[in-house]
């Protein structure tokens, strides 16, 4: 079995035990998540990204299994891993592809995290509109993590492949994100609406399901009359699964920017994704506050889409992953400060 099989297993096997933690234990019963709660979860999920980071600084070599410096050197060459190898000190070159691996996984998780925030924003409309009950807010995120995780694992490995094979697409995806940005960026003041009866899905799921009349305690199915069908809360579930479908095709582009390795890609995306729901919890009382927020974002995909269409230049020009980190974080933290500053009347 290759390393990065081994990796990639341990990986999910943390991934699902955390999970299994989650609902068996903390969340057994429906409940209203506290401000508290939310904050709690939040700073362990950060904690295990850090830990990864650590990981990843200091074992870094065991994720495609680098033993001398000419896997060091396939390694680097096949993922475009922005560092410069000295072929007399394996050592040094070893060190420098560690630090380089954790800082593209640390910078792929804080784009990851920060375009989230857009998607909070939306699940707020998304719960209101549908009027689901507050207590089952956590059930329907739970369950909606569940199927980002598969849909982000094959939207990466399949776009990692079309890179591989067809280079130029980098330049579509840069496109791509360069022109989602100067349309969020130009529609930043216009207020979204979900509307329940003629969302798409909701269409989709009458058609082919049975769907209850009315909500159903915290069941996505019930029988009745011998009959099964699929309740409102389904239904709502559905729609976050569509959501996050739309947002994993601005978020994952936007992270291939970051790097081109594929399990870092996966892993600082589903770190993230794990994040989503307690943050979801700690923001979704002042999210209000940030009206700024979009516009950073909207600059954020923008100046992504940028670094894809130059890449080759910018790595001429000695543009590292530690810039591209500290330029992101410049872009969030001031669009965060100028919101707090200067509040909606």
């Amino acid at each position: 079995m290759s390393n990065e099989l081994i990796f990639f297993a341990c990986f999910l096997l943390f991934v699902v035990l955390m999970l299994a933690i989650d609902l068996g234990v903390f969340n057994k019963k429906d409940h209203i998540v506290t401000l508290k709660e939310a904050a709690i979860m939040s700073s362990i999920w950060v904690s295990f990204a850090l830990g990864f980071y650590v990981l990843l600084l200091t074992e870094g070599e065991f994720l495609h299994g680098i033993q001398n410096y000419a896997q060091l050197k396939a390694v680097t060459q096949e993922y475009l891993h922005n560092i410069v190898l000295i072929p007399e000190n394996f050592s040094a070159s070893l060190s420098a592809y560690k630090q380089n691996l954790a800082l593209e996984f640390i910078t792929g998780y804080v784009v990851e995290y920060a375009l989230s925030v857009d998607n909070i924003f939306v699940m707020v409309l998304i719960f209101s509109a549908f009027g689901v009950d507050e207590k089952y807010y956590h059930r329907v995120l739970f369950w909606g993590i569940i199927g980002a995780v598969i849909m982000r694992f094959l939207f990466i490995f399949i776009g990692s492949s079309l890179i591989n094979q067809f280079g130029w697409i980098i330049y579509v995806f840069g496109g791509f994100l360069v022109y989602t940005g100067a349309s969020m960026f130009l529609n930043r003041d216009e207020e979204d609406e979900i509307d329940a009866d003629n969302h798409r899905v909701v269409k989709f799921a009458a058609k082919y399901f049975p769907i209850a009349a009315d909500y159903k305690g915290k069941s996505f199915f019930i029988k009745r009359g011998g009959k099964a069908l699929i309740t409102p809360l389904f239904v709502v579930l559905l729609v976050v699964e569509f959501t996050d479908l739309i947002f994993a095709v601005d978020s994952i582009p936007a992270i291939f920017a970051v790097t081109k390795d594929p399990y870092i890609v996966f892993f600082s995306n589903i770190f993230a994704i794990l994040g989503l729901r307690s943050m979801f919890f700690l923001l979704v009382n002042i999210i209000h506050k940030f009206h700024y927020l979009k516009t950073g974002l909207a600059i954020l995909l923008v100046f992504i889409g940028l670094k894809m269409l130059a890449h080759h230049y910018l790595a001429a020009w000695g543009f590292t992953t530690l810039h591209s980190l500290l330029v992101i974080l410049f872009i969030l933290t001031t669009s965060v400060i100028v919101s707090l500053a200067f509040p909606k009347k």
